[in-house]
């Protein structure tokens, strides 16, 4: 989950590499540090803390240098201090290094190296490569060399990034089970754990597949497997601009995100219309060929992918399985040539999901990922791919990823339907104009919500809140789930999500005169039964938020508080019931004063296990 950044090219790598970490905080932000070769030796910069601080110390210091990595740490071995903080330095200190992951056999090696005189001066698992990197070297004078065995002899998951005075002008790189990509400009190039770190400066990019390292100049990369074989790789031109990844005026990006998800819900429709009319084929899918399906994810993405079954169940009538990635690359699903293993993943690069992928492809099944980042491990490993156009997502808590995973999943359920031969064609296209609705029905309410601010005001008046009970049913039972993980997520107040039938089963007893519980009451097929629920909670005093639509009397006249939203079908509603609880959220941790972006212990991505 850390953030790496590399820099090679005409222009002073700490500004290049400084600029690439900020990008990339949101994976990781205990501590930064960054190395550089100046006049034939390596200075190592460290910082416990955010970047900013960080940036403030380095632009104190007059230091040139053209190459240069850097480091933006997310800890897992060794807490955040100073020593732990990456680069790593060999002990003659003419290699230094960062990495992403977990190195599962550094005990191991670190033993080895200690027996053999090796001084380490970090609990962390990274520096044990650099001085294995080092102990290889005495043994062959190429550096490339070394590195490549070194490579070979780590068990886990790495991305690793290297410099040397040995070769200078070089940045030597290795990718396991860790997102790395390869940033080619002008007379300069880039390494970065994701595309926004080098996006100022590039479009153009190479992603490393698993058991492959590069070799990095400025006038570009050459590419091999573990074995030093070269392979040929195909560049990418990344479609997002700069601006799309800066905040554009907001206080934070996760408010600009959620601002965007008109644009974004629209883009997912647009950018997947050919293959949902019909005029191109979803690649490796025959949608009469399977008997079920089988969602992993993780997170948010996994409630998505509940909302999901409801889709392909309705609309398909395909029997739908949701499960943790987590938990289902440990247990031994049942998964045949006849099973469809949708991924949903907004960055690609989750380790759990990848795994679970690669359990159900040696079980036979067929993968489609759902995904936002192009060239991401996902989507090279699936059989198709559904991209949602989101946008670059820089906040830890999802939000824009969220609404378009479900809107890419409910055009996927109605094309299902329709070649499966469930849906007519007259119902699709009724179904499809709905969906097309929905991003002017988000902006209308975010807009009212601008000028408004009733949900700020319901968010000031509970923002001093321990508890918080969401409760939903049917479609919307998954978005109590996700309304309580983004309240929890950043503003670290307990809340639990439930199905609102659930509640006499065990949360009904947390109810009081302080809890505040958050009903989605819309419009439905249960209604009613939403209304008897809230009943439940007004006669233990608990006080009641609702979101409701217009002309709901029964929901309007239980309520203490209400959050009017545009009324749409059933099926779509969660994509936009769950705006105003992403911005209920918001409010309330910023009223607390957290960094919203940047909640403790979490990172955007999660590419260790």
């Amino acid at each position: 989950m850390c953030g790496i950044v590399g820099y090679v090219g005409k222009d002073n790598a700490k500004n290049v590499v400084v600029d690439g970490l900020k990008r990339l905080e949101y994976r990781g932000y205990d501590s930064a540090g960054l190395a550089l070769i100046v006049n034939g030796e390596i200075k190592v910069f460290k910082k416990v803390g955010k970047i900013r601080e960080f940036e403030i110390e380095l632009n104190r210091l007059n230091v040139y240098s053209n190459v240069g990595i850097g480091h933006t740490r997310w800890a897992t071995h060794g807490k955040p201090t100073f020593d732990n903080a990456h680069p790593h330095l060999s002990c003659d200190g003419k290699i230094a290094l960062v990495h992403n992951g977990i190195i599962e056999n550094y005990a191991q090696l670190k033993e080895e190296f200690f027996k053999k005189g090796h001084k380490f001066k970090s609990q962390t698992d990274t520096e044990v490569v650099v001085h294995l990197i080092e102990e290889e070297l005495r043994s062959s004078r190429d550096f490339f060399e070394a590195f490549l065995r070194a490579v070979n002899r780590l068990k886990g998951s790495f991305a690793l990034c290297a410099i040397t005075t040995h070769e200078p002008d070089r940045l030597f790189c290795a990718r396991k089970d860790s997102p790395l990509v390869v940033g080619l400009g002008e007379d300069e190039s880039f390494v970065a754990s994701d595309v926004p770190a080098f996006l100022s400066y590039t479009n153009r990019a190479v992603f490393l597949d698993d058991g492959e390292v590069a070799v990095v100049g400025r006038d570009g990369a050459v590419f091999y497997d573990f074995s030093g074989t070269e392979v040929k790789k195909e560049e990418v031109r990344i479609p997002w601009s700069l601006a799309q990844a800066e905040k554009g005026g907001y206080k934070h990006f996760m408010i600009k995100e959620i601002y965007e998800q008109p644009r974004a819900v629209s883009d997912t429709i647009s950018g997947n219309m050919a293959w949902f009319k019909g005029d191109v084929p979803l690649e490796g899918i025959d949608p009469t060929s399977f008997e079920r399906i089988q969602i992993v994810a993780c997170g948010t993405s996994f409630h998505a992918g509940l909302i999901a079954k409801f889709f392909f169940e309705n609309f398909s009538q395909i029997l739908t399985e949701v499960d943790y990635a987590s938990e289902y690359r440990y247990r031994n699903p049942v998964v045949n040539g006849k099973t469809l293993v949708i991924a949903i993943t907004q960055s690609g690069e989750t380790a759990d999901t990848l795994a679970a992928m690669r359990l159900a492809r040696k079980k036979g099944a067929k993968l489609l990922a759902v995904c936002n980042v192009i060239g991401s491990t996902a989507t090279r490993e699936a059989d198709t791919v559904i991209y949602t156009y989101a946008g670059p997502e820089i906040s830890v808590a999802s939000t824009k990823a969220f609404t378009t995973q479900l809107t890419a999943l409910y055009m996927l359920s109605l094309w299902l339907g329709r070649e499966n031969g469930v849906l007519k064609e007259e119902e699709v296209n009724a179904r499809f104009s709905q969906l097309m609705e929905v991003p002017s029905k988000i902006e209308y309410f975010l807009g009212r919500e601008k000028k408004e601010g009733n949900v700020k005001n319901i968010a000031l008046e509970f923002y001093r809140s321990k508890d918080a009970l969401y409760l939903g049913r049917h479609v919307n039972y998954p978005i109590a789930l996700e309304g309580a993980l983004k309240l929890k997520e950043i503003s670290y107040i307990h809340a639990e999500g439930y199905p609102s039938g659930e509640m006499k089963h065990g949360p009904i007893a947390l109810i009081d005169e302080s809890v505040p519980v958050i009903f989605i009451a819309t419009k439905g097929s249960v209604y009613e039964k939403v209304v008897s629920n809230m009943e439940e909670v007004k006669a233990r005093k608990g006080k009641i938020i609702a979101l409701l639509n217009p002309s709901s009397p029964e929901v309007e006249r239980i309520s203490d508080f209400k959050i009017e939203v545009p009324e749409v079908d059933e099926f779509l509603s969660p994509i936009v019931n769950v705006v105003p609880l992403q911005l209920f959220a918001y409010y309330i941790a910023d009223f607390l004063g957290y960094d919203v972006d940047q909640p403790r212990n979490l990172a955007k991505s999660v590419t260790v296990e």
